[in-house]
């Protein structure tokens, strides 16, 4: 054991030497592995983090989340004439909905892309997203309220004028002044605050909570056109837990049919989004993200497995003489194919080192231009880039290590002389 230490030993000292003796040979040779290292690794933290923003986004919410509406979440059979042609999802069918399934933990009707402007006194905050539902969407979307409240059922169903003010919305609005009571006005009506959420931070889908307004729908049905070719609307259900996902899906569709009256040879007019299929598909994505970092790394990596190799056969040329004195000597042919085999990881592995520190600095120089977004070099990826940094040293070091331990010690000394 303490033999292979000392041959470790000596080619990091082998290897170092080639550094300092021809920089630039080998400063072009390790070039392919740091570029190689540099762009897997690189495009590997970058998914893992936006990764980890997207599942911290979705944390709050069940996976199992069911969206009926008349868009799809994701690529679909349907043609898009007859997509357009679906009704809107409506209130009433929401409370048919809330009334005859029993298996769903929580229902919410919700009305989206409203962008309005929200006044107090002087101040108008424009194009604010202002989400009008029904009290539910609390308990499906995770909404926690850091003052006041979030309006109850009884409000939502007689449409108060109360609005629930995003953290940075209510800033703008009132700077340090106590929100809660005071009148603004959207719509061109009066709404009274009742509460302010909880700072949540930038999101990856859409406009972040600290920038929305939430109202009850009854409210803003009052003097918008709801009904099947009104303004877009949905039915989110949170389904209990330990129930059959795939009866449950069955069930309410075939309730929803039968409500709109649609005939068993006619076609759903809706769709049924599952939050999992689109994780799935963000999923689907990431993975292919990965593929395309370790194609694009990989002719790199390809390169600087050649140049490891040059140097290699360089390195075991200008050494013939001395491989055939330790081989006169008694050295054993496993001994000099291990001497040059380390060399060529070490000089690999500090070309990957490299590579793996400019992630490093990447990382910390895009966390610090992107607001609330963290690039994060995992171990995980330090490892993965370490560990691929010695394959390609071995690849690439085995065949001029295994010529150099071949070589007949009496040849070798009258070639180096």
């Amino acid at each position: 054991m303490f033999v292979y230490f000392r041959v470790f030993i000596e080619s990091f000292n082998f290897a170092v030497n080639a550094l300092k003796n021809n920089k630039l040979r080998t400063f072009l040779s390790l070039l392919g592995v740091t570029i190689g290292i540099f762009s897997i690794i690189a495009v590997l933290a970058a998914v893992d983090s936006l990764d980890r923003n997207i599942k911290e986004n979705l944390s709050g919410l069940d996976k199992n989340t069911i969206y009926l509406t008349k868009f799809s979440f994701g690529p679909t059979d349907v043609p898009r004439w007859q997509r357009e042609n679906f009704p809107q999802v409506t209130y009433e069918e929401f409370e048919f909905l809330q009334k005859n399934t029993p298996d769903a933990d929580a229902i919410a009707y919700m009305v989206f892309g409203i962008n309005e402007n929200i006044k107090y006194q002087g101040k108008t905050i424009s194009s604010v997203e202002v989400s009008a539902a029904s009290e539910q969407v609390q308990a499906i979307e995770d909404i926690k309220v850091e003052d006041g409240r979030f309006f109850s059922e009884p409000e939502a169903k007689s449409g108060s004028p109360v609005i629930v003010l995003g953290v940075t919305l209510a800033e703008n609005l009132f700077g340090s002044s106590n929100p809660i009571g005071k009148q603004v006005r959207v719509f061109g009506r009066k709404l009274t605050v009742i509460g302010v959420l909880q700072k949540y931070g930038n999101s990856m889908f859409g406009n972040t909570p600290d920038e929305r307004a939430f109202v009850p729908a009854n409210f803003v049905r009052r003097f918008m056109n709801s009904g099947k070719n009104g303004i877009p609307s949905a039915v989110t259900i949170k389904p209990k837990k330990g129930i059959d996902m795939a009866a449950f899906e069955g069930v309410l569709k075939q309730k929803l049919r039968n409500h709109r009256g649609l005939k068993y040879e006619d076609p759903d007019n809706f769709f049924v989004n599952k939050l999992s299929s689109m994780t799935d598909m963000i999923d689907n994505i990431i993975g292919m993200m990965n593929i395309a970092g370790w194609i694009i790394g990989g002719f790199s990596m390809l390169v600087g497995g050649f140049g490891i190799a040059n140097i290699m056969f360089v390195s075991v040329k200008e050494r013939t003489n001395l491989i055939g004195i330790q081989k006169s000597l008694g050295a054993k042919n496993k001994f000099v194919l291990f001497q040059f085999l380390f060399e060529a990881v070490i000089l690999s592995l500090i070309g990957g080192l490299v590579g793996l520190f400019l992630v490093w600095i990447g990382t910390l120089i895009a966390t610090s231009l992107i607001d609330d977004f963290e690039f994060i070099l995992s171990f995980k990826n330090i490892v993965l880039g370490t560990s691929v940094a010695i394959i390609i040293g071995l690849i690439s070091g085995i065949v001029p290590a295994w010529r150099a331990s071949r070589l007949d010690p009496v040849e070798a000394i009258r070639t180096g002389m």
